[in-house]
């Protein structure tokens, strides 16, 4: 990797997003909590949601990620009260696609990821990039599923 594709893959974009990441911590009492880890690079995120009629009412994200990692989950963390599963899916789904194959950009309120298009062509970030969703679906589901236990 030259210096010039450093630079650009860490724009002041993205270390201002990473600089400022909401809901950092975790929820007293979760409705499900989820830790995820990236392999390739050892980051890590644990997110805890509440859901309230299918939407999450509460969140909280403890992140110990790369750069990268942390402005995905700053942008996930500032949209993500008042969404549904399907939206969480949705904004995943597309951000996978965007880093694998150059697809759109995820639909609003996650335009925002459209600032790590430029890790598309770094296969080793994309994991730590696509951690805040994963965990944050994965959670969503395991809290729906207890609660029609």
């Amino acid at each position: 990797m030259s210096d010039t594709d450093l630079i650009k893959l860490y724009s002041q974009r993205i270390l201002a997003l990473a600089a400022d990441i909401p809901h950092l911590g975790r929820l007293e009492a979760p409705d499900a909590s989820v830790k995820r880890r990236s392999p390739l690079c050892g980051s890590t995120i644990t997110v805890d949601v509440k859901l309230e009629n299918g939407r999450i009412s509460d969140f909280a994200q403890d992140v110990k990620a790369c750069a990268l990692g942390q402005a995905s989950a700053s942008v996930v963390g500032a949209q993500v009260i008042g969404r549904s599963r399907a939206e969480i899916e949705a904004a995943r789904d597309a951000l996978r696609q965007m880093l694998k194959s150059d697809g759109p950009t995820p639909p609003a309120p996650f335009e925002e990821l459209e600032v790590l298009r430029p890790a598309r062509d770094y296969k080793n970030r994309h994991m730590s990039i696509m951690l805040a969703l994963d965990a944050t679906a994965e959670a969503m589901a395991e809290a729906e599923n207890a609660a029609c236990a």
